[in-house]
């Protein structure tokens, strides 16, 4: 089974009414079933997506490759016998860019390139989130404004991946299964070699490598801000033995001092039920503070445990 496929381009003013209508519930569908979908005819130019796939491969064979195989980890793995498995560890080399942390800076062209993206990036987020806002019946900016409360605006950062061949793929993860924390992530996965899983009804399934798409999915937030009508899917990425695996995840998450609960409209309404433990009302950095030490456990403890803070 295939992620579903989104044309993102029917969902804007060159649409007609019914190509519009018919996207808009194909997303609400499979923000509703899957929490994972792929855009195409996203608005992001090809010419740009193609500088960001060459700027972070250069980037990783010329700053990174090296200290990964010297790393701890690539020694672990090296030395462990046959028949076990390094726990608590992701093969995967990763940084994170910010607006104001340290950017690598040999590597030509990143810089510059990976601003662009940025900015793209966060405003395909804000498109992304009206679409949802509109699906759930809820005002136009309603979740971005959820997201921005509390003083201060909006978490943005960028996660640059990378998951090297593996020698021994069936005896470490690539990254462990977890639902991710915040709001809307945006995924520029690479279009050769696979390895993300996504869990549907208890079976796992390949989100295929898809030429310039970017995956979308939901994080915790957005289903505590739905009262549980998109759920934050459960997703891994597996080691492979070949191929350099690149991953660039967008993550548009609320400000720390945001405070989230599910809408009012959506409790009043009782458009969804609601699971026996419910959704409380919390301030998202107590949030990240419980799921720092909870990521690769389930997810209903941490709400339970953010009510008690």
């Amino acid at each position: 089974m295939a992620i579903p496929v989104v044309d993102f381009s029917k969902v804007g003013n060159g649409a007609s009414p019914e190509e519009r209508a018919a996207t808009m519930a194909l997303i609400a569908k499979h923000c509703e079933e899957w929490g994972f979908f792929q855009l195409v005819n996203h608005g992001i130019s090809e010419e740009l997506l193609e500088r960001v796939k060459k700027v972070c491969t250069e980037f990783f064979k010329l700053e990174r490759e090296q200290n990964f195989k010297e790393s701890p980890l690539f020694k672990s793995l090296s030395d462990l016998p046959d028949g076990q498995k390094l726990e608590n560890v992701d093969w995967e080399d990763v940084i994170t860019l910010l607006d104001h942390n340290e950017w690598p800076s040999k590597t030509l062209g990143f810089k510059e390139t990976m601003a662009e993206y940025r900015a793209e990036l966060r405003k395909l987020a804000g498109q992304v989130m009206e679409v949802m806002d509109e699906n759930l019946g809820l005002p136009k900016s309603y979740i971005k404004n959820a997201f921005n409360s509390g003083g201060e605006e909006a978490f943005f950062g960028t996660k640059v991946s990378h998951y090297p061949p593996c020698p021994k793929p069936e005896m470490v993860n690539g990254l462990r299964a977890h639902t991710d924390a915040g709001g809307v992530i945006m995924l520029f996965q690479d279009d050769v070699v696979g390895g993300l899983e996504v869990l549907k009804d208890g079976e796992w399934f390949d989100v295929q490598p898809m030429r310039n798409s970017i995956v979308i999915n939901t994080g915790d937030q957005v289903e505590v801000l739905s009262n549980g009508r998109y759920k934050s899917a459960w997703h891994r990425v597996q080691a492979k033995p070949d191929g350099n695996r690149r991953s660039i995840a967008s993550f548009y998450n609320p400000s720390m001092k945001a405070t989230i609960a599910p809408a009012p409209q959506l409790v009043e309404n009782g458009e969804v039920g609601v699971d026996a433990f419910g959704y409380p009302e919390f301030v998202f950095g107590d949030y990240m503070s419980v799921y720092a030490e909870q990521k690769f456990d389930p997810k209903e403890p941490r709400f339970q445990a953010v009510r008690a803070m």
